[in-house]
């Protein structure tokens, strides 16, 4: 009987697995689907009724039932809420939906699965804490809900999935305390809880964990003792701790007890002690990071055996003793050839700098000794540290002169001796460093000249050379790096006046030449200075006026004093609102002090020491000006028929000038045609670029854009790489995205911009009319695909993902086109189709802007022209990034390009394109961003960016939000309350240093 029954109980679950339930699989899935957001539906098209289940995108099913078993629709960026029929799918063992965009709760009816066995939601919206019903799936071996919005605590029923092999709650606003039944979970090799609001000390318990491989507390408020705990896990081999409250010593026999270590990352705690001798014993140790600590002792020389080493962060301890010893382990790190970075900064070191150092790694690219009490000289070798980027030794006792052989280091970017005892001159090699973007020598005993060779370090961001005895006069050649932010020459012996080309620093926000024998006029140019934040030139012997310095609008410190300064002060100092300090003392200046705005704050305003000056707020304490006797009435009316005469003659001579301009603007435009392609007509003939092209060859096709195609060509004669872009005749605007593209390029120069080599206007072997421009090429091609690998061919995706820094190095490259081509060229250019298939990258990664097939030289292509081409092709290919103005007949201008620049900004953080489905009536881009900022700025981020070279611990969220209030102001909808190219750029490049340099130049 009992055999009859068993018999006829598996008869039933066999018909329940090949008949209904197979339809119910089908059912649950149609369900999931409809609660998908409406425009991704079409990437689950094939789930239908016509095709078969098993073969629907992402399901996979079972040999032998037919069931589905697998559901992996991972990346696929698909909103809505996940169908509790989800729940139905009763055979399913692994489900992935991490990287979409899934919200609400996580269904409980996936407490009903119970043969799962992998469960992946990582990346998503998820809120309401884990269901409990999960606790039933008994046989779940990875559980993976990485950056979620979980919230609440830890149920103490986790620890009844004891088969867990994986478990990953890191990035979900987690809190309370962990559960003693973590112990329960004896098969986990991986663990991860960080990024959380968690707290409290370790359970004791989880020692029973001794499989542990992984183990990821960083960024949450634990506290207590090193957990005793973890000495149980020898197998481990990631250890992340960062940004906890742990406290108290680490075990001597550290190292004996984790000997599978590659990466210990403790920093940023309360630890106390020694560093354990025995961390040498580790031999696979790769990263070990103990930084902002209380460790104290001596750094051990055994460090020596650690072959695999690559980053050794010890900064922000009390380690060493300011004594000859300290630095010993400097030498025995010479062993470590693998080794990348070392920072041993903010410490008590001290001794001589070792000549060996020279000797370290050559793939070494960070070394930072800064603030500690080491002595000695540089060493003369120190060249051949040949991947250098970052050099940094200030505030230590060093003697001696900086070595010329830092020229022969192609790579270094970072280069900082301040604040030490050494002298000599400058070397003039140091201008071999092209890439170098801060350079700070300011308090030491450095002499002669500032070298003229600077200037070709034409990348540079900071220059610090003040409190030195440098003379001699201020090379031009410094005043023409535009890139320069932040320029200080105070404190030294210079000569001279202030260079004209001072209007050059575009981007220049803090200039000191303070306490130098400066003199001369302070030059007109100094207005230009558009984004001068800073102006300190006291101590000097400049005389004069000061010059219109109106447009220097967001000024907060100024200081004219000691000099010999004279006229009357300008009205309109009072009028700058971010103005903090303003000291004009000891000069000549004359006359009544203005009464309002800042100079009614005696606390800004400085006056003293000019004897004829009158008048003023109270609080300044002048003398009260008199009124002077009024001039003679004959005077005044020879002075006013004057005037009227003026001004009648320049009406006259306005109103000819303007019948001339009538009947000269149609003949210009004529002769347009024939001068601009007479720069380039013939310089290349159709044949060559046939040949070069393999017969414009398909194999060779790089991308179509508006009005053409581009081929990659091998140029016979020069054997050169270049792109050629052949345009499409038959298009209509064809003809002027030619002349627009070669007259907007034939004299303008920028590194970021993509050279216009030469150009094609000829007959094709059919006879019919062939143009074509011939660019350099790009091998990294265009920023579009690097943003959206997924939607480009395999062969043409990129290896990788761009880091947060790399995307900030392009979008200031961008910037910085967009700020020449507005208002550093001849006649101000708007480029009007800037978007991510028009920047490219070379191998670098560096930006250059492309496609000025709509591009207009403001003020000589005339207005109807323009938009008659923007609407008959440009606008279809840029819709998204297009200013509105323009959709409304507005008029072109600069305000455009910055409009496009903002939503350019947008795309590279966040991963999304402004013409994406899910996107729509009041909804855009633009509109997702503003409304997550600050509080949800890492909801619309690319998840990618923040999860691709950053440091642990990195300010990701305040750093994007920076960024993408940039965006917010360039893409405002009414143009006059856009920024300025100029502000732009200099903010980017603010952000840029803040969040990637912050680190060094607290050292500075």
């Amino acid at each position: 009987m009992k055999l009859f029954l068993f018999l006829s109980f598996s008869a039933l679950m066999l018909l329940e697995a090949f008949g209904n339930s197979h339809e119910t699989d089908k059912q649950a899935l149609l369900m999931f689907k409809s609660q998908v957001s409406e425009e991704k539906k079409v990437l689950l098209s094939s789930w239908n009724n016509s095709f078969p289940l098993c073969r629907w995108t992402g399901v996979t099913c079972g040999r032998k039932h037919k069931r589905v078993t697998g559901l992996d629709l991972g990346g696929f960026q698909l909103g809505g809420v996940i169908s509790p029929y989800i729940g139905n799918l009763s055979f399913l063992i692994s489900l992935n939906f991490t990287d979409n965009s899934f919200g609400e709760t996580i269904p409980q009816e996936l407490g009903n699965l119970f043969r799962l066995q992998h469960l992946v939601m990582a990346f998503n919206f998820h809120n309401g804490g884990i269901p409990a019903s999960l606790f039933n799936c008994s046989r779940l071996l990875e559980l993976d809900l990485f950056s979620n919005h979980l919230g609440q605590g830890l149920s103490s029923e986790l620890g009844s999935l004891r088969k867990l092999v994986s478990l990953d709650l890191g990035k979900n606003k987690l809190k309370g305390k962990l559960p003693v039944s973590l112990g329960n979970l004896t098969s986990l090799k991986g663990l991860s809880f960080s990024e959380n609001y968690l707290e409290g000390e370790i359970p004791d318990g989880i020692a029973r964990l001794n499989q542990m491989v992984e183990l990821g507390l960083a960024l949450n408020n634990f506290s207590g003792v090193f957990p005793p705990a973890i000495y149980h896990f020898s197998s481990l081999q990631y250890l992340n701790m960062f940004g906890n409250n742990f406290s108290g010593n680490l075990r001597s026999d550290f190292g004996n007890l984790l000997p599978n270590l590659r990466e210990l990352l403790i920093g940023n705690n309360s630890l106390t002690g020694t560093i354990p001798s025995t961390l040498s014993n580790i031999s696979t140790l790769q990263y070990l990071a103990m930084e902002l600590n209380s460790l104290t002792g001596s750094i051990p020389l055994s460090f020596a055996k650690l072959r695999y080493l690559q980053t050794l962060g010890l900064n922000g301890n009390s380690l060493g003793s300011y004594s000859a010893g300290d630095i010993e382990f400097l030498v025995a790190l010479t062993n470590c050839t693998k080794l990348q970075s070392l920072d041993v900064s903010f410490n008590r070191l001290g001794g001589d700098l070792p000549a060996s150092i020279a000797n370290l790694s050559i793939n070494l690219r960070e070394l930072f000794l800064g603030s500690n009490s080491i002595s000695g000289s540089i060493p003369h070798d120190i060249g051949n540290l040949k991947s250098l980027q970052s050099f940094w030794l200030p505030k230590n006792l060093l003697k001696g002169p900086i070595q010329t052989s830092f020229g022969k280091l192609p790579r270094l970017l970072e280069l900082s001796v301040s604040t030490n005892r050494m002298s000599g001159e400058i070397p003039y090699s140091l201008g071999n460093i092209t890439r170098l973007e801060r350079l700070s020598l300011s308090n030491n005993s450095f002499e002669g000249i500032i070298p003229p060779s600077l200037g070709k370090c034409s990348y540079l961001l900071y220059l610090d050379i003040g409190n030195n005895k440098l003379n001699g006069i201020i090379p031009q050649e410094i005043m023409k790096i535009s890139t320069l932010v932040s320029l200080k020459m105070s404190n030294n012996l210079l000569t001279g006046s202030l260079p004209e080309d001072v209007g050059q620093l575009g981007n220049i926000g803090n200039l000191s030449v303070a306490h130098n024998k400066l003199s001369g006029k302070l030059p007109k140019t100094l207005g230009k200075c558009l984004s001068m934040e800073r102006l300190d030139l006291q101590g000097n012997y400049f005389h004069g006026i000061i010059p219109d310095i109106s447009g220097l609008v967001g000024i907060m410190e100024v200081d004219f004093s000691s000099n010999n300064l004279s006229g009357r002060i300008p009205e309109y100092l009072a009028n700058f609102s971010l103005l903090e300090y303003l000291n004009l003392s000891f000069n000549n200046f004359e006359g009544n002090v203005p009464t309002e705005g800042k100079f009614k704050n005696g606390t800004i305003v400085s006056v003293s020491g000019n004897k004829n000056l009158c008048g003023g707020a109270l609080v300044l304490r002048l003398q009260p000006c008199f009124t002077q006797p009024p001039r003679n009435s004959r005077k005044k009316l020879v002075i006013g028929v004057s005037i009227c005469i003026s001004l009648l003659l320049v009406l006259f001579i306005s109103s000819v000038s303007l019948c001339w301009l009538k009947r000269r603007k149609k003949k210009s435009i004529n002769e347009a045609t024939t001068s601009t392609l007479g720069a380039f007509h013939e310089m290349i003939s159709y044949g060559d670029l046939r040949n070069a092209t393999d017969g414009f060859s398909s194999s060779n096709l790089i991308g179509s854009g508006s009005f053409g195609t581009v081929f990659k060509a091998i140029l016979s004669a020069e054997n050169k790489v270049a792109a050629v872009k052949v345009l499409n005749m038959q298009r209509r605007g064809a003809m002027r995205s030619f002349m627009a593209e070669c007259e907007s390029l034939k004299d303008i120069r920028h590194r970021n911009l993509v050279k216009l080599l030469t150009a094609c206007s000829s007959i094709d072997f059919q006879g019919n009319e062939f143009r074509a421009l011939v660019y350099e090429y790009m091998p990294n091609g265009s920023l579009d695909r690097w943003l959206h690998p997924k939607e480009f061919e395999e062969i043409c995706r990129p290896s990788r993902k761009l880091t947060l820094l790399e995307r900030l190095n392009i979008a200031v490259n961008v910037a910085s086109v967009l700020e020449y081509l507005h208002l550093n060229c001849h006649e101000a250019i708007s480029h009007c189709d800037l978007k991510p298939s028009n920047v490219l990258l070379d191998d670098d990664l560096t930006a250059h802007v492309s496609d000025f097939g709509l591009a207009r030289i403001l003020l000589k292509f005339d207005q109807e022209t323009f938009l008659n081409q923007l609407s008959s092709a440009g606008v279809r290919g840029s819709i998204g990034y297009a200013a509105p103005e323009y959709a409304m007949g507005g008029e072109i201008s600069v305000h455009g390009d910055v409009y496009s620049f903002g939503i350019l900004i947008f795309e590279m953080f966040s991963g999304k394109r402004p013409t994406d489905e899910m996107f729509g009536g009041d909804l855009t881009l633009r509109s997702c961003i503003r409304s997550a900022l600050p509080e949800q700025v890492l909801d619309v981020a690319d998840e990618l960016v923040l999860h691709n070279g950053l440091r642990i611990g990195f300010p990701a969220a305040e750093c994007l939000t920076n960024v993408l209030e940039v965006g917010l102001g360039c893409s405002e909808e009414s143009p006059a309350n856009r920024l300025g190219m100029s502000e732009v750029v200099k903010e980017l490049i603010s952000i840029k240093e803040r969040f990637f340099k912050t680190r060094r130049g607290a050292r500075s």
